[in-house]
């Protein structure tokens, strides 16, 4: 018979010299204890200020719209730095992150800035948005609307998360309309993970109320604002709190941020209150400015999107 099948006597008891090697005396050996092999779990160490990307942690309808951004990285092995503080409010404070990939195989190393904005939850918040802007709203469930009468610490919770949730509805809704704003990129409890608008430097970009645009630029930041202000209105709905402090100037370009009230017009008893306070906000600060712009006009030509 072959060779190649059968091993000779010769071959056998060489074997039998490297198995007594392997158990440390002249022995026979135990062959099921000269293959025992030790696993330990290897887990890469991460600094304090990263995680692991939650990009796949949270539901489906979490996530931005599609078609998504080149830039949005939703590799699973992903980690997200927290670089600093980009602003402290009332009722949340904002975050710069990085979520960056290294590359792997053929697949090159990616990362993207966001802006990565936590809700307080209501006993550390400063500041209690007017229950006008909420009416006409509906909680995502029975279990929720619950809990917030009853201002349980699942209650809180749900009150804390609201805005959030809120925010990140408004957002998807406009950046698909096409309305200026950061894109979504997802939103996990009380966390809402958007498009890092920068000034081109690397820096934040400035608000509006920062900035002196004189001439064609200060025309067109105002029919950006006009345009936006339109699409919101096509969808029924009103900012509700509009004014050089929540829209950014980044370029030749300006972004509306700071959703998270944003007000139907029509089923908000005061929704065409808050509408008209937008435009008085945005166009006190253009004539200001030296635009000859009217409140009223714009308030007509907005309620005719509505409509």
């Amino acid at each position: 018979m072959s060779s190649d099948v059968f091993r000779t006597d010769h071959q056998l008891s060489d074997l039998d010299d490297r198995w007594a090697a392997l158990a440390g005396d002249e022995s026979e050996p135990d062959v099921a204890d000269a293959f025992v092999f030790h696993f330990s779990e290897v887990e890469e160490q991460l600094a304090p200020d990263q995680r692991w990307s939650t990009w796949l942690d949270v539901e489906r309808g979490s996530r931005g719209p599609e078609p998504r951004p080149s830039w949005v990285v939703t590799e699973q092995a992903a980690i997200d730095t927290e670089l600093g503080i980009l602003k402290t409010g009332k009722e949340a404070d904002v975050f710069l992150l990085e979520r960056a990939v290294e590359q792997i195989g053929d697949n090159p190393a990616r990362r993207s800035l966001l802006a990565a904005k936590r809700y307080r939850s209501e006993e550390h918040r400063s500041f209690h948005r007017s229950t006008s802007y909420v009416e006409g709203r509906r909680t995502r469930n029975s279990r929720d609307t619950r809990a917030l009468a009853k201002k349980s610490s699942h209650g809180r919770s749900v009150a804390a998360g609201q805005w959030a949730y809120a925010e990140w509805d408004a957002l998807c809704r406009l950046w698909k309309a096409g309305v200026p704003v950061p894109y979504p990129v997802q939103v996990d409890g009380i966390e809402l993970l958007m498009e890092f608008i920068d000034d081109g430097d690397g820096g934040a970009a400035p608000r509006l109320a920062q900035v002196r645009p004189k001439g064609e630029l200060l025309s067109s930041y105002y029919e950006q604002l006009r345009d936006g202000m339109r699409e919101l209105a096509r969808a029924g709905l009103a900012h509700g709190d509009l004014s050089p402090y929540n829209v950014l100037a980044q370029g030749e370009r300006i972004v509306m941020i700071d959703l998270p009230q944003v007000v139907d017009i029509v089923g908000n008893p005061k929704g065409m209150d808050f509408l008209m306070r937008d435009c008085h906000n945005m166009c006190t600060w253009f004539t200001n400015r030296g635009l000859e712009v009217d409140e009223h006009e714009l308030f007509a030509d907005l309620l005719t999107m509505v409509f």
